[in-house]
């Protein structure tokens, strides 16, 4: 009886459980099947995903002065696969103030480079002005396939240090392809300079906006209250090492000149300014309209205002190579601070002579660094190189350039300026392919004891040179970025760790001396400052094809220096004519807040160096 009771039971649950399945079987049939208004409400409302773009981060110089801002601009994409086929071209056409003819080049690429994809939305005009955006905007709902997007451009309110700052362009198949979580077709990143290196930093990361739109594109409202969206987060902003407005003087003295000054902070390795010499607005290569033909314009300029010669071009260094040479002669033991070395206005080797200009005799090292004497490190290059003996040149060249690449020469200095070039050492084994022969002498490459031959240096290395003397042995490499905001981020340890170089720091006295007395009554007198105490050297780079170049180095003020510098000013003759008082105007500068030598600082803006070539 039990038995019946629980079968009886569990039919009628069983019924129960059938009736209800039965009748909401039939209600989402009705809803789905029956009653077109479920199908036509999905019909009509579609889920559109928008990218909301981040803002760039901000550039500011060491004193807080905007270098590097944002403005608005408008791009219109397309999505080609979803263009309607009664698209009406003319009315589009005229809202975008495009001719009809080019509508068909902007929508019509080449599908098959892998570059353009008929299903992704990619950009059809760039930097629409804002009236045509907002009348496109306002009629959008009318071209499916269609959309704008708003995002930031770069602008330079003060418009100097292009060849630092860098520039942003649109990413190609590459960037993409490489960083596909970050990149889409139409995005614009750093391309050279800041932009470029720190990249990571400045570009921020996208936002995420889900809206529903009806079937004539109009939005109906986000889609789940904006639960999914995600705002878009703006790129940190940099803070420059870079003093705009002694870079701003840096240009006004290279006017009409070619060449390049780079000042560095020695205690810190921060650079202080990088001028370069023919240069150019750094508005011309934002995103606008006539980009293109400004490029094109500056890349055929004869003068190639695109070179960065502040840590691209390479040179033979010319008499500050001295203090180098003399710093690691003196660790070697090869000379003292008072080993005296013969000149009577030439070296004579054999037959040959080398010259030299008349200057009182070079009894000591510091005598000889104040009047550049040529003969006294021809003599101490020698005696370096044939350390081992004459016929083992190689032995003494190759510890000499492995202490100078202890120098952070021949090699990068591993800066954050972008595309920095090496320089050159010439090696015992350059030498000995040069010559086809190891059996080449010390007299053979005797011209690179006085900073010629086949030595070559940036002028972010000379700099670098000078801040090594100035700290008495060690440098930390020349960089750009000072830190960045918000959250205090710590620029690369590298930036933030001192490298030693091989010389005791007790030998960095007599050379100091030299310089200081080098300016004070020396070759380079016309960077004196009686309240600066200066201390520099000379240089006058040997030009086969033309006018020898002017180079100076220096640093300020003797004790406790703050401020570190190299000029290179090409065709401009003796070193001590044009790049020492550049230099010094330069540091008294960044020294004092002012130019008081007014008369001088004219004449050096006033000299003109390209059209009298």
């Amino acid at each position: 009886m039990a038995i019946d009771q629980r079968s009886i039971r569990y039919k009628i649950v069983f019924g129960l459980v059938l009736a209800i399945s039965a009748v909401l079987v039939f209600i989402l049939i009705k809803l789905q099947l029956m009653d077109p208004y479920y199908s036509d409400k999905a019909k009509s409302i579609t889920l559109n995903q928008n990218i909301i773009q981040p803002s760039r981060g901000l550039f500011y110089d060491r004193n807080g002065k905007l270098l590097v801002i944002n403005y608005p601009a408008y791009d219109i994409y397309v999505n080609y696969n979803k263009i309607s086929k009664d698209l009406d071209t003319n009315n589009l056409c005229f809202l975008l103030n495009i001719p009809k003819h080019k509508f068909s080049e902007l929508i019509e690429k080449d599908w098959s480079s892998g570059k353009f994809s008929k299903s992704i939305p990619f950009v059809m005009l760039k930097n629409v002005d804002a009236t045509t955006f907002l009348r496109f905007q306002e009629n959008n709902f009318r071209f499916p396939g269609f959309s704008g997007s708003l995002r930031a451009i770069r602008e330079y309110p003060i418009a100097h240090g292009a060849n630092f700052l860098g520039y942003t362009s649109e990413v190609k198949k590459f960037d993409i392809d490489q960083n596909k979580d970050v990149y889409k077709l139409g995005d614009y990143k750093g391309e050279a300079g800041i932009e470029k290196k720190y990249e990571n930093y400045i570009r921020g990361s996208k936002g995420l906006e889900f809206t529903l739109r009806d079937n004539l594109g109009r939005e109906v409202g986000p889609y789940m209250n904006g639960k999914l969206d995600r705002d878009a987060i703006s790129g940190s902003d940099v803070h420059i090492a870079i003093d705009i407005e002694l870079q701003k003087l840096g240009d006004s003295l290279l006017m009409n000149k070619v060449g390049s000054i780079v000042a560095i902070e020695p205690a810190s390795g921060e650079l202080l300014c990088m001028n370069t010499s023919p240069t150019f607005d750094p508005n011309l290569l934002s995103i606008n309209q006539t980009r293109g033909q400004a490029y094109a314009y500056l890349l055929r300029d004869t003068l190639k205002p695109l070179f960065d010669r502040s840590s691209q071009a390479v040179y033979p260094p010319g008499s500050i190579f001295k203090p180098i040479l003399g710093l690691i002669a003196l660790q070697e033991g090869i000379i003292n601070e008072n080993t005296p070395h013969a000149c009577s206005g030439a070296y004579y080797y054999k037959s040959f002579s080398y010259g030299c200009h008349n200057h009182p005799a070079p009894y000591k090292l510091s005598v000889a660094l104040q009047h550049s004497c040529n003969s006294y490190f021809f003599q101490t290059f020698r005696d370096f190189i044939d350390q081992d003996g004459s016929t083992k040149p190689s032995v003494g060249l190759d510890k000499l350039v492995k202490y100078l690449t202890e120098f952070g020469l021949g090699r990068p200095l591993f800066t954050d300026v972008d595309a920095e070039k090496s320089g050159f050492i010439p090696t015992s084994d350059f030498y000995t392919r040069l010559y086809k022969t190891n059996q080449w002498r010390s007299t053979y490459i005797i011209s690179v004891g006085i900073g010629q031959g086949e030595l070559q240096l940036t002028t972010i290395q000379m700099a670098n040179l000078a801040a090594i003397i100035a700290n008495k042995g060690y440098y930390i490499p020349p960089h750009l970025v000072k830190g960045f905001s918000p959250n205090n981020i710590l620029i690369p340890e590298i930036y933030r760790t001192k490298n030693y170089v091989p010389v005791d720091q007790k030998h960095f006295k007599p050379v100091i001396d030299g310089m200081e007395l080098a300016v004070s009554s020396g070759t380079a007198t016309l960077a004196f400052h009686p309240d600066l105490q200066i201390c520099g050297k000379t240089g006058t780079s040997q030009n086969s094809r033309g006018k020898d170049h002017s180079v100076f180095f220096a640093f300020a003020p003797k004790d406790n220096p703050k401020i570190a510098i190299a000029v290179y000013v090409e065709n401009a003759g003796w070193g001590g004519a044009v790049a020492a008082p550049i230099a010094s105007l330069m540091i008294e500068k960044y020294l004092k807040g002012t130019i008081l030598r007014k008369e001088l600082e004219e004449r050096m803006k006033k000299k003109d160096l390209i059209s009298t070539k």
